[in-house]
């Protein structure tokens, strides 16, 4: 199967079913309750939606890049994705008591107004429907999405060179939407469906710290520029075996059954301008919680198309 949007290769990603995650029994309460304990109860007053709107700034914080940057054996920094191996940036042991990490998604439907309508992800898709994807998590960290199709090989479609100068670094409860629905024309705000059926598979893999490697900002443009043809990114079979080992641990999910309603206003302007969303706003559609003793987060989406 192919999208039919044309952001540069990457969000293929999003009109999709709960991928093969384990999952184990929860109370609903409890798990949505996790993952938004974390949400202010309103939104800071120095969210002024009357301002002019900024790109909101996806590469980490300036104070976290000096000891996460990875150090060759010379010293220089490694523009090579496949220096590093393993996924976490070191294998320091969670503290006690640390937030659980978690990721919320909600899919979004172009309506025959142009309208965003909340669709539930098992919604089988055809040809000329397009979708966008907002989510959320709650904790600061980083984001990576892979996607296979038709169980081939694993490429990277985010982060990516020439988007958010690629960074991937996500703030607790600031949505992102994909693909943006700021895009300066209509076809690049939604991902389309053509009439080619097939398995597109994605991988999002949340982390507290960057994965080991897999470059990011400064040294993926860098690789990308270096060379062209070796992007976007395909995994080393270390890295792509430790995200498949992460995938594996058990997730705590909970799935709403509101659907149908309209992408609100705020919604919108917290993804658009890095606002935080507040527990006034409405919740994400799909909620998945890791364990109290990870730092990483790995969930499979499957897209059904015919």
């Amino acid at each position: 199967m192919r999208l039919t949007v044309v952001l540069f290769a990457l969000l293929l990603v999003c009109s999709f079913v709960l991928g093969a995650v384990p999952l184990v029994p929860q109370d609903e309460e409890g798990v949505r309750g996790a993952f938004l304990t974390s949400r202010p109860k309103e939104k800071p007053a120095s969210a002024n939606t009357d301002a002019p709107a900024a790109k909101p700034n996806r590469r980490r914080p300036k104070s976290t890049v000096a000891s996460n940057t990875s150090k060759t054996s010379t010293g220089t920094t490694s523009s090579n994705p496949n220096t590093n191996k393993g996924t976490t940036s070191d294998s320091r042991p969670m503290a006690v008591n640390v937030q659980r990490i978690g990721i919320g998604l909600t899919l979004f439907m172009r309506d025959a107004n142009g309208l965003a309508i909340r669709t539930d992800p098992s919604h089988v898709f055809h040809k000329g429907d397009r979708v966008r994807v907002l989510l959320e998590t709650n904790a600061d960290g980083y984001l990576y999405i892979f996607n296979t199709t038709n169980d081939g090989p694993p490429i990277l479609i985010y982060p990516d060179a020439q988007l958010d100068d690629a960074g991937n670094y996500l703030q607790a409860h600031v949505p992102f939407e994909i693909p943006s629905s700021m895009a300066d024309q209509e076809r690049l705000r939604w991902l389309a469906f053509d009439e080619y059926a097939g398995a597109e598979k994605l991988f999002f893999v949340f982390s507290r710290e960057p994965l080991k490697g897999v470059p990011i900002e400064d040294e993926l443009i860098a690789y990308c520029k270096e060379s062209a043809a070796a992007c976007p990114v395909r995994p080393s079979a270390e890295v792509w075996a430790a995200v498949q080992k992460e995938m594996k641990e058990p997730l705590e999910t909970d799935k709403s059954a509101r659907y149908g309603r309209t992408q609100t206003a705020s919604e919108q302007t917290a993804s658009t301008r890095g606002l935080g969303l507040s527990k006034e706003d409405p919740q994400p559609s799909l909620i998945m919680m890791a364990s109290s003793t990870s730092s990483t987060l790995v969930t499979t989406l499957d897209l059904v198309h015919k």
